[in-house]
C-alpha cells in the first residue's frame, strides 16, 4: 500500500537541530513563527506540529540544520528489542514500497555500540514491515531516517529537510574558507544590529555575514530559492507547500535604507561576494570594497561591527573556525591552518587582533561582535567583552566576543520654527511640527574616558605648555637654537616628550602605568596632541607622534615607520637632516648639543674617531672645527649614508674623511695593527646591541671598561675621548679604565632646556702620556 501523508496531519513531534549555542537563538525564532519550543538536548529543540509547521520551519529558520519529525522512542537494550518496535511501527503511513531508505545512527553511553549494527538492524525492520520477506524497490524518493541510541533509549527521526538547511542555494561562489549560512545568521541574529542601521564586516570573504543580514532585514526567508526532502515524498501536499511559499514571498520588504558593507583585502573573494549576494537577491542592499582592516570607517551612528576574522586554522567544505582573509597567509598565500588547535602564538594574528582596538574606536556609538577561537583574544584587545557565548564553527570551539556600545534614545522636540505656528494653531499640532533627534546613552564599547579626569589632565598640561612657551620664548632665538626640548614629562599623568624641530614637534609617549583600555588611552593621546596644537598654535600635520615603550632585557628599538621625509633643521650654524616619522630617535640627539660643541672646540688640527658614528652629526661638528681628518664608524649602512647626506648638506667635501661601515671590534682590531692613532675620539655606544652581523651582544656595562681601553691604545697621548650613554643605572668601573684622567662632565652637558639632568652620562677621558 503506497504511504499516506494525510494520515500524518499531526499534531507530531519535530526536532529542529542546531550547532552547540545556538538553542536559544533558535528557540526564538520559533516563537517568532508562533511555535512553543523546548531543549531538548544540546543542539536538538524539541516542538509539537503539523505539516504546515514542518513547511514554515524548514522555509524560515534561519540558524537550524534540520526539521526533523520524531516518529518514536522507546527503550533498546538488545537487538531485539530494537527490531521487533521498529518493525512494528506503521510505516506504510511514511514511505512507499519504493522509497529509498538511508539509515544514519549513532550510539551513546548504550549497550548497542556498534552503530553500523543499529543502522542495519533498523533497515531490516523498516523493509519487513513494508513488505515483508519482499525487498524494497528504493527507485523513489529519499527517506532518511535516524536512529540514535541513547542511554539504551533509541530515537528515530525522519529527516524533512535533505540537505542541511545552511545551504540556502545563493552560495555556489565562496571563498577558500567559508561560514556557515546558519552560523553567519545567528552572529547577526545575537547582536545589537536592526534594520535601518548600518552593518560592516571587515573580514568579509565570500559575503556571508552580510548577505544573511541583508536578508534578514529584508525578511527573505532563507529556504525560498531551495527544495526540500519532503517536497518530493509521495502525498504530499504540494498545493500547501505552493501557498506557504507565496507568502513568504509577500512578507519580504523593499530594499534596505542604508546598505550593508562588506570587505577584504582579496579582492578575487569579493566577486563570489557579490555573485552571492546577486542570488540571494540583496545585491542592492550590501555592497563590498577591497579595503584592509585598518581602513574601516563611518560616518553613521549605532551600527554593529559583526565578524569572523582568521585565527589560524580552518575546518573542510561544510565551513570555517577562520580563514587567511585579511590575515596571515603562507607563503603560497594560502590561509595558514589545519585541524589541529590553534597555534598560541602567531605574530601576524597577534598583531592584527592587537589593531582592533584602534579601529573599532572610530566608530565610538557602535557595538562589535568578534567570533573567533584566537587564543587570548581579551588580552590582545586590551578589554574584557560585555557578553561572551561559546559556539561552535564546525568542530571548533570558539569565543562570540559582545562588545556594546551605547544605546539610542528618541527625544521629540519642537522645532523653533514651529513654535509660533502652534501657538496660533488652536492646540492642533501636526507631527512635522515635532524633530526627532537621537541621543546616545551608555559609554563607547571602545574608547570610552574618564571626562572629568581627562579634562583635568588636558587643563593642567595645557598650562604647563602655556608656561614653558613664555619661558623658551626669547631663548633659543639668544643662542641661534632652534630644535630644543619643549616639554619632559612635567606633569606626570601626561608622560610626553615635545621636541620643537624648527616649526615642526616631535612627540614621544614614554611607557607609564595606566587604568585605561587601549581603545581609551589612543583616544586619550588623540586629545592630547590636541592639546599640544591648540596651545602651542602648530598645525596637526606638523606634530610627529611616536610611542617609545621601555626596554626590556635584550629588546631593542625598532624602525616605527616607512616615509622616508626628511627636513633640515640648524643648529650651532650648521644644518642636519632629521627623520621624525620613521625612527624612535630622529637622527639628531638634542641632548648631545652642548658636547657636540666641546668636540668641535677640541678638534682644530686634530685626527677624530667617532665610534657609533650613528648620523654623523658629532663628525659634522668636528669638520667644522677644522679638524684635520674624521673617521666615522657604524654597522648600519642607511647611518653612514645619512652622514654624508650631513657632510654634503654642510659643504663637506666627504671624499676627505672615512666612513667605515664595521662592527666597532673588528675596526678597533684592524686599526691596531695598522698603528693608527687619533687625537679625539667620541664614543656613544648603545646600552644594548644586538646586531645579527656581530658575533656577540654588546651591553654597556658589562662591556664599557674593556671598549674604553681598547679605544684609547688608537690614541695619541694626551688625546681627549668623550664618552658617553643613556643607561640610566650605568655606573663607570673607573679602576678598570686605564687613562691618565677621567672626569665626569654630565653636569656640564646637559643642555639648559632639559628638565631630566641624567638624560645622558659623560665623561672626558685622557689618554695618558707615555711613563719616562
Amino acid at each position: 500500500m503506497a504511504s499516506d501523508l494525510t494520515r500524518c496531519d499531526g499534531p507530531f513531534p519535530l526536532v529542529a537541530t542546531c550547532a552547540f549555542g545556538l538553542e536559544a537563538v533558535a528557540r526564538r525564532e520559533l516563537k517568532d513563527l508562533g511555535v512553543e519550543s523546548r531543549v531538548v538536548s544540546p543542539g536538538r529543540i524539541g516542538f509539537a506540529g503539523s505539516w504546515a509547521e514542518v513547511h514554515r520551519a524548514n522555509l524560515w529558520l534561519r540558524t537550524v540544520d534540520r526539521v526533523l519529525i520524531e516518529l518514536a522512542s522507546f527503550p533498546a537494550g538488545d537487538f531485539d528489542a530494537l527490531f521487533d518496535t521498529v518493525s512494528a511501527m506503521d510505516w506504510s503511513a511514511w514511505l512507499p514500497p519504493d522509497a529509498s531508505v538511508v539509515v544514519t545512527g549513532r550510539s551513546v553511553k548504550s549497550k548497542l555500540t556498534s552503530v553500523p549494527a543499529v543502522q542495519r538492524t533498523v533497515k531490516k525492520a523498516i523493509v519487513r514491515a513494508l513488505v515483508g520477506d519482499g525487498t524494497l524497490d528504493e527507485t523513489g524518493a529519499e527517506y532518511r531516517i535516524d536512529v540514535a541510541v541513547i542511554d539504551d533509549v533509541a530515537t528515530l527521526t525522519l529527516d524533512t529537510s535533505g540537505r542541511s538547511l545552511h545551504a540556502r542555494g545563493y552560495r555556489t561562489d565562496v571563498s577558500g574558507a567559508p561560514l556557515k549560512e546558519t552560523l553567519a545568521a545567528a552572529l547577526v541574529l545575537l547582536s545589537y544590529w536592526r534594520s535601518g542601521r548600518p552593518l560592516v564586516d571587515p573580514f568579509c570573504g565570500s559575503g556571508t555575514i552580510v548577505i544573511e543580514a541583508a536578508m534578514i532585514g529584508r525578511r527573505i526567508a532563507p529556504g525560498l530559492g531551495r527544495e526540500f526532502a519532503f517536497e518530493r515524498w509521495h502525498g504530499h501536499d504540494a498545493a500547501a507547500m505552493g501557498r506557504c511559499r507565496e507568502g513568504a514571498a509577500a512578507e519580504q520588504l523593499p530594499a534596505l535604507d542604508v546598505r550593508l558593507r562588506g570587505s577584504d583585502i582579496d579582492g578575487r573573494v569579493l566577486k563570489a561576494a557579490r555573485d552571492n549576494a546577486a542570488r540571494a537577491g540583496v545585491a542592492d542592499d550590501v555592497a563590498f570594497e577591497t579595503m584592509p582592516f585598518e581602513q574601516i570607517e563611518s560616518s553613521q551612528r549605532f551600527g554593529c561591527v559583526v565578524t569572523n576574522p582568521p585565527y589560524g586554522i580552518r575546518l573542510g567544505r561544510d565551513g570555517d573556525a577562520g580563514s587567511g582573509r585579511g590575515g596571515a597567509k603562507d607563503q603560497r598565500g594560502r590561509s595558514r591552518g589545519d585541524k589541529r588547535p590553534p597555534r598560541p602564538h602567531s605574530p601576524e594574528l597577534d598583531d592584527l587582533y592587537a589593531r582592533m582596538p584602534e579601529v573599532f574606536r572610530r566608530l565610538p556609538t557602535w557595538s562589535h561582535y568578534v567570533l573567533t577561537a584566537y587564543p587570548q583574544f581579551e588580552r590582545l584587545v586590551g578589554k574584557a567583552a560585555d557578553r561572551r557565548r561559546k559556539l561552535y564553527n564546525g568542530r571548533i570551539e570558539c569565543t562570540y566576543y559582545q562588545y556594546h556600545g551605547p544605546k539610542p534614545v528618541e527625544e521629540r522636540k519642537v522645532r523653533a520654527e514651529d513654535v509660533a505656528a502652534m501657538d496660533g494653531g488652536g492646540g492642533d499640532h501636526k507631527p512635522e511640527a515635532y524633530a526627532t533627534l537621537v541621543h546616545a546613552t551608555g559609554g563607547a564599547a571602545f574608547g570610552g574616558l574618564d571626562e572629568a579626569a581627562t579634562r583635568r589632565q588636558a587643563e593642567e598640561f595645557a598650562g604647563r605648555l602655556r608656561k614653558r612657551a613664555r619661558h623658551l620664548r626669547k631663548w633659543p632665538t639668544r643662542r641661534d637654537v632652534h630644535c630644543y626640548r619643549l616639554y619632559e614629562r612635567d606633569v606626570p599623568e601626561v608622560p610626553l616628550v615635545i621636541d620643537r624641530y624648527e616649526d615642526h614637534l616631535h612627540v614621544t609617549e614614554y611607557e607609564r602605568p595606566h587604568d585605561r583600555d587601549v581603545a581609551a588611552h589612543a583616544n586619550w593621546l588623540d586629545r592630547m596632541i590636541g592639546v599640544v596644537s591648540e596651545t602651542l598654535e602648530v598645525p596637526p600635520d606638523r606634530i610627529h607622534f611616536k610611542r617609545r615603550l621601555r626596554q626590556r632585557g635584550k629588546a631593542q628599538h625598532e624602525r616605527v615607520g616607512d616615509t622616508g621625509n626628511r627636513m633640515t633643521v640648524r643648529e650651532g650654524g650648521l644644518r642636519f637632516w632629521v627623520n621624525l616619522d620613521d625612527y624612535v630617535d630622529t637622527g639628531l640627539f638634542l641632548d648631545h648639543r652642548v658636547t657636540r660643541s666641546m668636540v668641535r672646540d677640541d678638534a682644530k688640527g686634530r685626527r677624530v674617531l667617532n665610534l657609533f658614528g650613528y648620523t654623523g652629526s658629532f663628525s659634522v661638528y668636528a669638520v667644522d672645527g677644522a679638524a684635520d681628518h674624521v673617521t666615522t664608524v657604524d654597522l648600519s649602512g642607511t647611518y653612514l649614508d645619512w652622514a654624508r647626506d650631513n657632510f654634503t648638506l654642510n659643504g663637506f667635501d666627504v671624499d676627505a674623511h672615512r666612513f667605515v661601515r664595521m662592527d666597532i671590534a673588528k675596526f678597533l682590531d684592524r686599526e691596531s695593527s695598522k698603528g693608527v692613532r687619533y687625537d679625539v675620539v667620541v664614543l656613544d655606544p648603545p646600552t644594548y646591541s644586538n646586531s645579527k652581523s656581530t658575533d656577540q651582544d654588546w651591553d654597556v656595562q658589562r662591556d664599557h671598561a674593556n671598549l674604553i681601553n681598547w679605544a684609547m691604545t688608537l690614541m695619541t697621548p694626551g688625546g681627549v675621548m668623550y664618552f658617553s650613554n643613556n643607561y640610566r643605572r650605568f655606573k663607570l668601573d673607573e679602576d678598570a679604565i686605564d687613562a691618565g684622567s677621567v672626569r665626569e662632565i654630565t653636569r656640564q652637558t646637559i643642555p639648559e632646556d632639559f628638565r631630566n639632568k641624567r638624560i645622558h652620562r659623560c665623561w672626558r677621558i685622557v689618554c695618558p702620556e707615555p711613563s719616562v
